[in-house]
């Protein structure tokens, strides 16, 4: 395997040349801002050489791995179910810090550090990208990257020892598959097949078709140019042909046009008859109609202006304002009269029998009391008197002669109030005059409106008949009326004035388009070369002739069109002729084409050479000693059970055990098939000094699936491994971690 001169970090060309030389980087810090459900997780110090992270399930092992080839050649993009560790709403983000040891050979150096980060895949990388720039992706994730996935799915892969010996090289495929390639390329360039239509064969074949192409088609050629000439002369006499016809057909689209111009003014000229005979008719009707109003009228009206209807009507108003007041002053007095009579007649029929009888009934009942009262009061007094007289007592003889002269007195104050004259009487006396004089005078003055309105009334009379209002008998809504009848009637006159004028317009008009439209039809008949007095029937004969002419101009074009067809038919076949510059320029494109392919076909005959070459020198060298490499690891993980490994004549993996039976892979278990393939992987590690010198190996529990013996085998073989390159190993298992503790006591622990 050829080595590639190592990269160190970036630093000037004078430092290479300078002691001390300094030694490899290695990954020292994982700082991860924003990963899966980590934010601002720090995992480190890591140690140059062996280094064990353990965690408990869950606790973060295979995020930490996947950070860290995130950082290195992009976060995963998201595909199907597959976790790309992005957290919620927050891009991923994180970086790498690497350091290097002291120098390789003991001189004095000081220790340096790079910090690798990355953001958006789309910014990149950002850092000093050297550190990585010996190794790919590809490179990475079958050296590198160790899980008991990835050696699982190892497991009976035909080009197993191909991928991992090209990953040792360094290079992008390995000389086994390049050559492959290239005998695959060789093949092609000798097929037969139209599936590669670039092979020498196919090109040669090509070539000799098209040679015969060119010479029918220069052949061709020749007579095609008598042909195109022929053509070319009969185009100008069909052209010539076409412009005739096309003077044929506006002959006749003339003449046709001409003779529905005709037919149309016709009609137009008969519509304007029959309207100039209604308009006249219209005119005579409409004079009948005017005669008719004038007869109805009255002719007092007939010199009744608007100017002098407004001035009437404004009379008209006023008297009906005074005639108004009038009767509003005989209406109030008229209210006073009623009022007052009203009142004079309540008056009097207070007086009526049932005041009467009930004053005599006051009368009846006042004189029974003047009487009986008094005669009451003698008859006790006589009682009480003789009374006393009996017993001897004078006090009762005195009471008896009191009541005595009380009775007397009584009786006469009840004569007096009988005889005295009573002043309600005399109050109703006196309302009853001064009502009986109210109504005289409010009568009085009822006279004398009603007088004042008759003399208005007579006076709006006169006015009225001076006014020429005669007919209105003094009556202001008649008047009214009449005004309205004279207004009407004035309106009638103008209507019917307004519709003689537009009568006798109408008929101008029609009577100017009757003239248009004949002097349009003279025209029409004269641009056509025919008679102005001749009927419609002489453009039909006129059009006729056209036709006829027409018809054998398009027999004789359609004669030349025919044998315009046929050489153009026959000139579309020409295309091979007028193609033999193409046909030219595409043998030799062809001819360009196999000197390539001819040159192409040498380079890859001198590649098979050189890699048949290279194969057999990195398997007399390199490859035996990978192979010793692994069946020494491969002893030591498995106790010696099985003690080889080597590539068979056929060129696939074969293992042999301490019996020196020889099985293939795939018949392993799956514990030591993954420890064949770890094997392996150990010593193209160990073989590719040049390749990912700053890149840790991640192991993901690769030791799961080992017994306590092999395990502590496979601990001592990754110990031995770090001695040369760092290794990190993810865990969640104790025992392992003691495994490791002890194939090195000097291995680095960190906690997640």
């Amino acid at each position: 395997m050829s080595k590639k001169t190592q990269k160190l970090p970036p630093a000037p060309e004078r430092e290479l040349l300078d002691a001390p030389r300094r030694s490899a980087p290695y990954l020292k810090i994982v700082k991860m801002a924003r990963f899966g459900a980590f934010s601002q997780k720090t995992v480190g110090p890591l140690s140059p050489h062996l280094n064990v992270v353990f965690g408990r399930n869950e606790a973060g092992k295979s995020t930490v791995a996947a950070f860290v080839k995130g950082v290195l050649f992009g976060w995963e993009e998201a595909r199907g179910s597959r976790n790309t560790y992005r957290p919620a709403a927050a891009e991923r983000e994180g970086s790498l810090i690497f350091a290097e040891t002291a120098a390789a050979d003991g001189g004095a150096v000081e220790p340096r550090e790079w910090e690798l980060s990355r953001a958006r895949n789309a910014d990149g990388l950002k850092g000093d990208a050297s550190l990585v720039a010996d190794i790919d992706k590809d490179t990475y994730l079958t050296m590198f990257s160790l899980s008991a996935d990835e050696l699982r799915s190892l497991r009976g892969t035909a080009h197993v020892t191909a991928k991992l010996l090209t990953a040792g090289s360094g290079t992008g495929i390995s000389p086994a598959e390049a050559l492959g390639e290239v005998e695959r390329r060789l093949s092609e360039c000798t097929s037969r097949a139209s599936a590669h239509p670039n092979s020498l064969v196919q090109l040669a074949e090509r070539l000799a078709e098209l040679k015969g192409r060119i010479a029918a088609a220069t052949e061709e050629a020749d007579r095609f140019r008598h042909l195109h000439r022929e053509f070319e002369e009969l185009e100008p006499e069909r052209r010539a042909m076409l412009e005739r016809i096309d003077e044929a057909n506006a002959e006749v689209e003339r003449l046709t046009a001409a003779r529905a111009e005709a037919e149309r003014l016709d009609a137009q000229l008969e519509d304007l008859e029959r309207q100039r005979d209604e308009l006249r008719e219209d005119a005579k009707a409409l004079a009948a109609e005017r005669a008719a109003r004038l007869a109805t009228f009255d002719p007092s009206l007939e010199g009744i202006t608007a100017t002098k209807e407004r001035a009437l009507r404004d009379q008209i108003e006023a008297m009906a304002e005074e005639r108004a007041k009038y009767d509003r002053s005989v209406e109030l007095a008229s209210q006073d009269n009623a009022a007052s009579t009203a009142a004079y007649e309540a008056l009097q029929e207070a007086d009526s029998q049932p005041d009467v009888l009930r004053h005599k009934f006051q009368r009846s009942v006042q004189a029974a009391l003047s009487v009986l009262l008094p005669a009451l009061f003698v008859a006790a007094g006589v009682l009480v008197f003789l009374h006393g007289r009996q017993i001897a007592s004078l006090s009762f003889t005195a009471l008896g002669i009191g009541l005595v002269v009380f009775a007397l007195f009584l009786a006469l104050a009840a004569l007096v109030m009988m005889f005295r004259p009573s002043k309600k009487d005399e109050r109703r006396a006196a309302q009853e005059r001064d009502a009986h004089w109210v109504m005289l005078q409010d009568r009085k003055k009822l006279e004398a409106c009603e007088a004042a309105r008759d003399a208005c009334a007579e006076s709006i009379r006169k006015r009225l008949d001076e006014a020429g209002l005669a007919a209105a008998e003094g009556s202001l809504r008649r008047a009214r009326s009449l005004l309205d009848e004279a207004r009407e009637e004035r309106t009638e006159r103008a209507l019917l004035d307004q519709r003689r004028r537009a009568l006798s317009s109408r008929l101008g008009s029609v009577n100017e388009d009757f003239e248009e439209a004949r002097t349009r039809r003279q025209a029409a008949f004269e641009r056509s070369k025919l008679s102005p007095d001749a009927p419609l029937s002489a453009f039909d004969e006129a059009i006729a002739r056209a036709t006829r002419r027409r018809a054998a101009l398009m027999e004789t074009s359609e004669g030349m069109n025919r044998r315009y067809g046929e050489l153009k038919q026959t000139l579309s076949q020409a295309t091979k002729a007028r193609s033999l510059d193409a046909l030219k320029l595409q043998q030799q494109q062809l001819l360009t084409r196999q000197e390539e392919a001819a040159r192409e076909f040498a380079r890859l005959l001198l590649a098979r050479r050189m890699l048949q070459a290279a194969i057999a020198t990195w398997e007399g060298k390199s490859q035996p000693e990978v192979y010793r490499q692994a069946s020494r690891y491969l002893k030591l993980m498995t106790d010696g059970r099985w003690e080889k490994v080597a590539m068979s004549a056929e060129g696939t993996l074969e293992v042999t055990d301490a019996a020196h039976v020889t099985l293939d892979p795939q018949h392993l278990s799956l514990g030591t098939c993954q420890q064949l393939y770890l094997a392996l992987r150990i010593a193209l590690l160990e073989q590719a000094e040049n390749v990912g010198r700053a890149i840790p190996v991640l192991a993901d529990d690769i030791l799961v699936n080992f017994d306590s013996r092999r395990r502590a085998g496979a601990a001592r073989a990754l110990a031995e491994l770090s001695r040369t390159r760092q290794v990190v190993l993810f865990t969640c298992h104790e025992e392992v971690v003691e495994a490791l503790r002890a194939a090195d006591p000097g291995l680095t622990e960190v906690l997640l």
